[in-house]
């Protein structure tokens, strides 16, 4: 699958995009994951698309929950590298998220900001309905987004963060309703520069988006343990989404 040169398909698609985040803590993503799957009372025999769903370990997880999973993901790089976890039950596909999905599921997961990358705001409906598409009546969706509310008064606008030998040197602001991250790094002597843009959607925004994508908001929640949602403390805007 030819694609067009992004930020994401650049950035997400390096070996070091997994070298800076790999910090990131696998016993509270199964904790959600878990907390997630009870409080939907998803039954095992239903088929979850895991959306952008990187090296797959979440695909993995929620295999080893005893669900059949789908992950989709844009980068090449990683959907190779989670192929050697597939099984009958777990399959892994390279895909654009604005693409129609060719698969129909119970439900999607799109976790831990993997939205709002794109300038248009009609690409972001298109996402909400393919995964519309992709649900039969009353499945359900969810969209783990950071709650910007909080984020960009908080924003921390440089950092260097020291991983695996690298020096990764960050800068952070809010340009144009995204918040633009500059990531730079020199390896073996070579310069590397890469981009994240991440779009301010708020709570608001998403319902306008649910309308234009014929999906309902159900639960809205601020955490992984699935607290309720307060737009000036919560870290996260879980959003519950059926058809």
């Amino acid at each position: 699958m030819k694609q067009t040169k992004t930020w994401f398909s650049e950035w997400f698609n390096t070996h070091y995009y997994h070298i800076l985040y790999k910090h990131r803590n696998h016993e509270e993503a199964k904790v959600f994951i878990e907390n997630l799957t009870t409080f939907l009372d998803i039954p095992k025999t239903h088929t979850i698309l895991d959306l952008a769903c990187g090296k797959g370990r979440h695909s993995i997880f929620l295999n080893s929950l005893g669900y059949p999973v789908i992950g989709a993901d844009l980068s090449e790089n990683s959907i190779e590298y989670a192929n050697q976890f597939a099984n009958k039950n777990l399959k892994f596909v390279v895909q654009d998220m604005r693409k129609p999905f060719a698969v129909k599921v119970d439900a999607v997961f799109n976790m831990f900001t993997s939205f709002g990358y794109f300038d248009d705001d009609n690409d972001d409906i298109q996402v909400l309905k393919n995964i519309a598409d992709a649900l039969p009546k009353n499945g359900v969706a969810v969209i783990d987004y950071m709650n910007v509310s909080k984020v960009v008064p908080n924003l921390v606008a440089q950092e260097t963060i020291h991983r695996d030998g690298l020096t990764f040197e960050i800068q952070r602001s809010v340009i144009d309703g995204f918040i633009t991250k500059q990531i730079d790094l020199t390896d073996a002597g070579k310069e590397f520069h890469f981009l994240e843009r991440v779009k301010t959607i708020d709570l608001e925004k998403f319902k306008d988006y649910s309308v234009q994508s014929n999906l309902k908001i159900k639960h809205i929640f601020g955490d992984y343990n699935l607290s309720n949602y307060n737009k000036t403390t919560s870290d996260r805007l879980i959003l519950i989404l059926s058809k």
